[in-house]
């Protein structure tokens, strides 16, 4: 929490002036053995709960497997402890986080952890949670005390926590980057927490898993992140159910650039650039590219952290970047278009969120524009009456609450059951100085770790208040529904009324109609007016190409051997011709959105093509190509999840 009064602290500021894994051995003969893909590791046993940490999920990203997707783990022999953390991510800590990781940072970070009941055997096929921490793609790992599973593993859950890159190791882009064409780029963070959940499919069932009944759960950036999977959903599917705390659910809360500027607005290269001036290195071809990843780790990670990154500095991305392939569009934008995954979600905030997008700090009110007298009444009414608490209020429901109610909206309209809460309880120890729950407080109530928060000063009710939210949590994880025995009932979500799930301090959880139902639906109207992010529009319509390469997302390059034997023509009517090798076909095609594409059934020819041919990969691509890029006269097809992009160039004449 006292991260968060930095942050608070730094806003208002601003309104005032305008360990290496373990090694195979020291293994005892009591610990508890699972084999995985690569290799068998012994874990521990506490209580009731088994614990495996410090498993590596990928190689490490380090040398000329910085700026890369991950790799590969090279496989181990024997069993390899499993009893301590892995290094978190790679960053610059911020000295006020309550809550910091518990392991030195470092680049060798691409470790997961599992937690599950001690007894259970590998055909248990018990549900599993992933969690994705927060910390503003910045900060934060899995070490962080409060995150222990084991709470939560006790109760019959498998739980995984992945470490993800952070800062400019996860986000980073420069044009020495794109030229060098080693693969996917730009959202490095992302595609650590693809491969995380592609290794929970592979070998959760070792730990007595089940792979068909993963919930993703994250907070904050965490949260934001499972925004990300729920709308831009991996192929096949890599989870079955989705829970966001404070995750926003409009946009990506952070400053989202494009990969490549147009020259008037910044870019996620125009950043990378700006990097490498400053510590020295110039150009944009390969010895450019050879010096970035030559540099200490501390210089890459810089200063940035949570609260440095409020003053937006030049030489960092932001966060997520708008590549056109992994990050097409804002979740919300998606989700109005009516795509995105098909899952159950939970979703909810604190009562005093992080204000993670801020109006205008002179006039907070001029955000409502004619509403705005409406809106000085409404926060008035609620208590919010000095500057401080207008902005942060104002913030919160512009970047989290509002956000929140849409995606349950959305999801909901699309026949997905949706359950929305704002968790306002607020440990014993800190009333009355703390009248609501600040962001990020619900999570030693999730895991509950309350002693970890809090010491010798929680008390029964505090316990009893985590009983209820875990409780909750564990339900949904299982079920889809956060309904059970012990617990007020819990309605799902209807746009049609305004109630919702609070989680208050004296009166325990209570279902009851939204106070600040107004306060958002000013806020929806806001924003219902404005265009959301998304990027560059261009036209397929009456162009024609051939293949040049395809790029998968683990690095992988094919090339055809005669390219004007791969040929794609769209054509105004929405159909389109194909030659793939030595058949030719008709289909359709679709544009809903910007960048967005998706093809419908293709009918081939059947002639059986020589060895080597491309066909039989085109051809099982194909229902997965969902966006595209036009850059530099060429069109990048991407594949869902970072599955890589087909690269074609222009033909002269649309081929018959």
């Amino acid at each position: 929490m006292a991260s968060y009064a930095r942050r608070r602290a730094a806003i208002a500021t601003l309104v005032s002036t305008t360990v290496v894994a373990s090694s195979p051995s020291l293994v005892r003969a009591e610990a508890p053995v699972v084999r995985l893909e690569s290799g068998a590791i012994a874990g521990s046993v506490t209580g009731k709960v088994a614990a495996f940490k410090g498993i590596p999920y990928a190689a490490p990203p380090v040398g000329a497997l910085r700026w890369r997707s991950p790799q590969p783990v090279k496989p181990w022999t024997g069993p390899r402890a499993a009893t301590a953390y892995g290094n978190d991510c790679m960053q610059f800590l911020d000295p006020g986080e309550a809550a910091p990781p518990g392991m030195p940072p470092a680049e060798d970070c691409l470790f997961v952890n599992v937690w599950r009941p001690a007894q259970a055997p590998p055909q248990a096929k018990l549900p599993v949670v992933v969690w994705l921490h927060g910390g503003g793609f910045v900060n934060g790992g899995t070490s962080t005390p409060i995150y222990d599973g084991s709470a939560i593993a006790a109760q019959g859950v498998v739980v995984v926590s992945p470490n993800y890159r952070l800062g400019r190791f996860g986000f980073f882009a420069h044009p020495a980057l794109t030229a060098a064409k080693d693969g996917a780029i730009a959202n490095y963070g992302l595609m650590d927490q693809q491969a995380a959940l592609q290794w929970v499919q592979r070998n959760i069932a070792a730990f007595g898993g089940d792979p068909t009944q993963v919930t993703l759960m994250g907070e904050s950036a965490g949260g934001i992140s499972v925004m990300h999977w729920l709308t831009s959903p991996p192929a096949p599917p890599l989870f079955q159910r989705a829970i966001v705390l404070s995750g926003g659910g409009r946009d990506y809360l952070v400053n989202v650039k494009p990969l490549s500027g147009d020259g008037k607005n910044p870019s996620a290269e125009q950043s990378g650039v700006q990097f490498a001036a400053s510590v020295g290195i110039q150009g944009t071809g390969a010895d450019a590219l050879k010096a970035l990843r030559a540099l200490p780790a501390t210089t890459v990670a810089g200063d940035l952290n949570m609260t440095s990154l409020l003053k937006q500095p030049p030489t960092y991305t932001g966060g997520p970047i708008l590549d056109g392939q992994m990050v097409t569009a804002t979740p919300g934008a998606i989700l109005q278009q009516g795509a995105g995954a098909a899952v159950p979600i939970l979703i909810g905030t604190t009562t005093q969120d992080l204000p993670a997008i801020l109006p205008n700090l002179k006039d907070p009110f001029s955000y409502f524009g004619p509403d705005a007298a409406k809106a000085q009444q409404l926060y008035g009414a609620s208590g919010a009456s000095n500057p401080l608490q207008l902005l942060f209020a104002i913030g919160a429901d512009i970047g989290m609450h509002e956000p929140a109610r849409f995606v349950a909206n959305q999801m909901t309209r699309r026949g997905q059951s949706a359950w929305l809460y704002r968790f306002g309880y607020v440990a014993q120890s800190l009333r009355p100085q703390v009248s609501g729950a600040p962001h990020a407080s619900e999570l030693p109530f999730l895991f509950g770790t309350v002693a970890a928060r809090y010491g010798q000063a929680v008390t029964p009710s505090d316990r009893e208040a985590s009983r209820t939210f875990q409780g909750y949590m564990v339900n949904f994880i299982k079920t889809g529904n956060p309904n059970g025995a012990g617990l007020p009932t819990w309605v799902q979500h209807d746009p049609m009324r305004p109630d919702l799930m609070l989680l208050t301090p004296t009166e325990g959880a209570m279902m009851q109609p939204d106070p600040w139902r107004d306060r958002l639906d000013l806020a929806e109207k806001v924003v219902n007016g404005r265009q959301p992010i998304a990027a560059k529009p261009a036209t397929l319509a009456g162009t024609s190409w051939q293949l040049v390469q395809f790029q998968g997302g683990d690095g992988t390059t094919f090339m055809p051997q005669d390219k004007t034997k791969y040929t794609i023509a769209f054509n105004p009517d929405n159909s389109v011709n194909v030659r793939f090798d030595c058949n030719r076909g008709r289909g359709t095609w679709q544009s809903t959105g910007p960048n967005q594409l998706q093809f419908g059934p293709l009918a081939l020819t059947r002639a059986a093509c020589l060895s080597g041919s491309l066909h039989d990969r085109l051809a099982k691509d194909w229902g997965y190509v969902r966006s595209y890029v036009l850059k530099n006269d060429r069109l990048a097809l991407a594949l869902l999840a970072d599955g890589g992009f087909y690269e074609f160039e222009p033909l002269p004449t649309v081929p018959q």
